[in-house]
C-alpha cells in the first residue's frame, strides 16, 4: 500500500506542474515555445485593466441607449391608497326644496305658495313665502363612503422641444462611447508595449547567458593551458592567480545573469497574465539573424495628420474637446423654452362619475405643459459660460498635445536611426575582437604574448560581443517605441 501510494504520488507530481494555469484560466504547457504575438494575445486576454475597460464600454453602451430613450415617450404608472375617518356629507340636515308649477296664463314655471284665504295674499313666515309643496331631500341621501379610497393614474409624456438638451446629450453619450473604445485601444497598445519590452529583455538575458558561459569557458581553457605551462616551468603561480581570479570573477557574473534572466521569465509571465513559475521558452531566444523591424525599415516620410489620426490619445482629446461642446448645448438649453405632450388616465375607486360607487372607474385626459425661464439672476447664463471656457480649455490642450506629439515622433524616428547605427558598428567591432581574441591566442601559444594579453583580448571580445546584444535588442525595442508613436501598434 505504502508503495502504490507512493507510485501514485509521484505520477500527481510529474503531471500537475506540466500545465501551468493562471488564475484566469490562461494556460501553457512546460516547456513551449512562445512567440512573441502569443505572449501578446496572453496579455490582451488576461490584464484586468482592459477587462475593466471592456466594461466601462458596455456602461457607454449603455448609457447611449438611455440618452436615445428620451426621445420616446414616457409612460408611467402611479397609485395608492388613503383612508379616511369621517364620510363625506353634503348637507348638514334634512332638505326640504320647494316645487314650480307650470302655470298656463303665465306660460311660465311659479312656485305654489299658501295664500291667506280671506285675502288671497301669499303667506309670509320670518320673512320667506311659505310653499304649498316641497321636495324632500334627507340628509342620508347625499353621505358617501369614503373610509378606503384607492386611485391610480396612467401617464404619457412626450417631449416635443427641450431646449436641445436630449439632442445634446445624445451626442455627449455617442462621443463618450467613442471615448471609452479609444482608450481602451489606448491601455491595449501600453500592454503590448510592455509584453514587447518585457520579451526583449529576457530574450537579451538569454544571449548574454550564453555569452557568459562562453567567456567561462575561454577562461577555463586558459587556467588550464596556464596550469600546464606552470607544470612546464614557462609560467609563474601569479599568471595561474590572476587568471583563476578572473574566471571565478566570470563565474559570479554568469550565475547573476542566470538569476536576471530568471527573474525577467516571471516578469514577463505576470505581465501575460500567466504564473509567474512557468516553464517556457521564447522563440526569439536562439534567433542569430538580424533583421531590421519594418517600422524603421520603412523610409516614407511621416505624414504627421496621418499619426495624428491614428493615435488614441489624440482622438481621446478631440473626442474631450466635442463632448465639453455638447456640455455648452445643454447648459444653453435651461434657458430656452420646454414643450412636452402629456396625455393621462386617472381612475379612483369610489369614483365621482356614478355618485361615489364603490368601484373602480376613470377617464382620459390629454394636455401641453410648457415652461418659459424668465429671471435666474444670470445663473443658468453663467452656467453656459462656464460650460465654454471648459470647450476652449480642452481645445488649447488638445493644441498642446499635438504639439507634443509632433516633438515625440521625431525623437523616436532619430532614437531608432542611431539605434541601427548603434547595431552596424557592433557587427563590425564584433569581428574586430574575434580576430584580436585568434591572434591573441595564437601568439599565447608561440608565446609571444603574455596572460595579460589573452585576458585583454578576451574582455575586449566580451565587450564587443555584450554590446552588440544591447544595439540589437535596443532596435526591436526602439522598433516598438516607434510603432506606439507612430499609431501603428499591433494594426
Amino acid at each position: 500500500m505504502r508503495l502504490r501510494l507512493t507510485v501514485v504520488s509521484a505520477i500527481f507530481a510529474a503531471v500537475l506542474p506540466a500545465m501551468a494555469q493562471s488564475p484566469d484560466g490562461a494556460s501553457v504547457a512546460d516547456g513551449s515555445v512562445l512567440t512573441l504575438a502569443q505572449c501578446r494575445d496572453f496579455a490582451l486576454a488576461n490584464n484586468k485593466n482592459l477587462r475593466r475597460g471592456a466594461e466601462q464600454v458596455k456602461a457607454a453602451g449603455y448609457q447611449k441607449d438611455e440618452a436615445f430613450a428620451a426621445y420616446l415617450p414616457s409612460i408611467d404608472f402611479a397609485g395608492g391608497y388613503m383612508y379616511n375617518q369621517k364620510e363625506i356629507s353634503m348637507f348638514g340636515s334634512d332638505q326640504f326644496l320647494p316645487v314650480k308649477t307650470f302655470n298656463l296664463e303665465k306660460q311660465g314655471y311659479e312656485f305654489n305658495v299658501v295664500k291667506n284665504p280671506m285675502t288671497g295674499e301669499p303667506i309670509q313666515v320670518n320673512g320667506q313665502f311659505v310653499p304649498e309643496q316641497v321636495a324632500y331631500l334627507p340628509k342620508e341621501a347625499l353621505e358617501y363612503d369614503l373610509h378606503n379610497v384607492f386611485f391610480g393614474a396612467v401617464t404619457l409624456t412626450q417631449p416635443i422641444f427641450m431646449g436641445g438638451k436630449i439632442v445634446a446629450m445624445n451626442k455627449i453619450t455617442h462621443y463618450a462611447e467613442d471615448l471609452a473604445k479609444s482608450q481602451l485601444n489606448g491601455a491595449s497598445k501600453d500592454v503590448i508595449y510592455a509584453v514587447d519590452a518585457a520579451y526583449w529583455q529576457v530574450v537579451s538575458l538569454k544571449a548574454k547567458q550564453k555569452l557568459a558561459e562562453s567567456y567561462v569557458n575561454l577562461l577555463d581553457t586558459l587556467s588550464h593551458n596556464v596550469s600546464l605551462m606552470v607544470k612546464e616551468g614557462v609560467a609563474t603561480h601569479s599568471d595561474q592567480l590572476t587568471v583563476d581570479v578572473k574566471l571565478n570573477s566570470a563565474q559570479v557574473d554568469l550565475t547573476k545573469v542566470k538569476n536576471g534572466l530568471t527573474l525577467s521569465r516571471m516578469a514577463l509571465a505576470q505581465v501575460c497574465g500567466l504564473p509567474i513559475h512557468s516553464d517556457f521558452t521564447l522563440a526569439d531566444e536562439d534567433a542569430e539573424s538580424i533583421v531590421t523591424p519594418a517600422a524603421i525599415a520603412d523610409d516614407t516620410p511621416i505624414d504627421m495628420q496621418q499619426v495624428y489620426d491614428r493615435r488614441d490619445d489624440l482622438r481621446s482629446l478631440e473626442l474631450g474637446v466635442k463632448i465639453y461642446e455638447q456640455k455648452a448645448n445643454v447648459a444653453r438649453s435651461s434657458m430656452m423654452p420646454n414643450l412636452a405632450l402629456v396625455g393621462a388616465y386617472s381612475f379612483s375607486n369610489p369614483n365621482i362619475f356614478d355618485g361615489f360607487k364603490k368601484k373602480f372607474n376613470g377617464q382620459f385626459s390629454i394636455g401641453a405643459m410648457l415652461t418659459i425661464p424668465i429671471w435666474h439672476w444670470g445663473g443658468n447664463y453663467n452656467k453656459y459660460r462656464a460650460a465654454k471656457a471648459q470647450t476652449a480649455a480642452m481645445r488649447m490642450e488638445l493644441e498642446n498635445a499635438r504639439e507634443l506629439i509632433d516633438l515625440q515622433v521625431r525623437q523616436a524616428s532619430y532614437k531608432a536611426a542611431e539605434a541601427v547605427k548603434t547595431r552596424d558598428m557592433t557587427e563590425t567591432n564584433l569581428a574586430k575582437a574575434d580576430e584580436n581574441l585568434r591572434c591573441a591566442d595564437l601568439g599565447f601559444r608561440d608565446g609571444v604574448m603574455t596572460v595579460d594579453n589573452v585576458m585583454e583580448a578576451q574582455t575586449a571580445w566580451l565587450k564587443a560581443h555584450s554590446e552588440n546584444i544591447d544595439a540589437r535588442i535596443d532596435v526591436y525595442l526602439c522598433d516598438v517605441y516607434l510603432s506606439k508613436v507612430l499609431g501603428t501598434l499591433h494594426q
